[in-house]
């Protein structure tokens, strides 16, 4: 069985179907490239640049002036270290919410089979459909006063655990992986006399390691970037994400420093993807197919 492509592999054998090949090829990597990379160049670049030169038009490709100290001033004013703290605090903390909660709801929909489950399934992934922004204001007057409990969340850690535990997406993704578990493999633990919390935490975990990798990815990078909520929900400066922390901080600070401290801001979330670019591609993969 021949695969069919674009350009036939006798075409492509020819010299000039391989040039056309390899010009396109490049044209198209390159463009790509210059496009997501384009931006993170500028950003960088500004950030050595002095006031002047970042703001003069038409901007310069390669900075003229060299100033790195842009990027210790930015992590003095905007007192980086006190934001970097709180938003890795928040995020680790909506991760091991996430980890707990959406991996017992996934392994329940997926191996337990409760009642009226494909229904609870069908109405989580129906959430997918609602725009994030449409929930805001119903997630607002929840953690202003939350109901049972009467208590008033905001500027506590719980504001943003909270919310990102009810992740239909991960449970979607873990639950499509615990599928592609064979079956076979639980019923003999189950025969052995292991209990359903045992063949999670003994054989389900230990397998799913690519998964929990990616949802780990995603909670943590989802936390990062959020800017919305967090500034609704943590008014006071002590308590502020990265994000919202230099937007609050941004009144009279130059635009030079500025800058630096949005490519500090930045550099996490670019190392995460690097390092685990890998383990991303393979997790979202591996439930994919039964064999």
């Amino acid at each position: 069985m021949s695969t069919r492509t674009l350009i036939s592999p006798a075409q492509l054998a020819r010299p000039r179907g391989k040039a056309l090949y390899r010009v396109v090829l490049a044209v198209v990597v390159g463009g790509f490239t210059l496009a997501f990379l384009g931006p993170l160049y500028w950003m960088v670049s500004s950030g050595f640049k002095d006031t002047q030169e970042v703001i003069q038009t038409p901007p310069t490709l390669v900075p003229e002036t060299f100033a790195p100290e842009n990027y210790s001033r930015a992590w003095e004013v905007m007192d980086l270290s006190t934001l970097l703290f709180n938003t890795l605090y928040y995020a680790f903390g909506a991760l091991a919410f996430q980890l707990v909660l959406d991996v017992a709801a996934a392994y329940s929909l997926s191996k337990l089979r409760p009642v009226f489950g494909k229904a609870v399934l069908g109405m989580m992934l129906a959430t997918l459909m609602i725009p994030a922004t449409v929930l805001v204001v119903p997630q607002y007057l929840t953690v202003l006063d939350l109901p049972v409990f009467e208590r008033n969340l905001l500027n506590s850690p719980w504001v943003i655990w909270l919310p990102s535990v009810t992740n239909a997406f991960n449970i979607f993704l873990l639950k499509r992986f615990f599928d592609s578990i064979p079956k076979e493999l639980l019923d003999a633990a189950s025969i052995d006399g292991a209990s359903p919390m045992r063949i999670l935490w003994s054989i389900v975990l230990p397998v799913s390691r690519p998964i929990l990798g990616v949802v780990s990815i995603f909670a943590v990078v989802g936390v990062w970037k959020d800017f919305l909520w967090p500034m609704l929900t943590l008014p006071d400066p002590a308590g502020q994400t990265l994000n919202v922390g230099i937007y609050s901080l941004s009144n009279g600070v130059p635009v030079n420093v500025l800058i630096a401290a949005l490519t500090i801001a930045s550099v996490p979330t670019l190392l995460i993807f690097l390092v685990f670019q890998r383990n991303i591609m393979s997790g979202l993969t591996a439930g994919g197919l039964k064999g």
